[in-house]
């Protein structure tokens, strides 16, 4: 039986930079279309590209949850989070 997983996303535009929160079924496909402008809008705009960090669910409802949970995380706990599990703030898509 194939199980579905969701992903809560965190992309960068650098270092300390910009930061955007997003969620999604597809983790790959969904970077890969930020990485490329596909969508325009606050990403292409900031040329927020780099993925910085994920987790991931089996239950759409956990991940829309903690997506609107992090979005209300002042920026030190989301760096903090961010340098937990990668503190180069490497782009992580590569290892997808």
């Amino acid at each position: 039986m194939y199980t579905n997983y969701y992903y809560v996303y965190i992309l960068a535009n650098k270092r300390n930079g910009t930061l955007y929160i997003g969620v999604t079924l597809d983790l790959k496909k969904r970077v890969y279309e930020h990485k490329n402008n596909i969508v325009e809008g606050f990403i292409s705009k900031y040329q927020v590209h780099i993925l910085v960090y994920y987790e991931q669910t089996q239950d759409i409802q956990s991940a829309i949850e903690r997506e609107k949970q992090l979005k209300k995380w002042n920026r030190q706990w989301k760096i903090r989070l961010i340098e937990e599990d990668n503190p180069d703030w490497k782009d992580l898509y590569f290892n997808l």
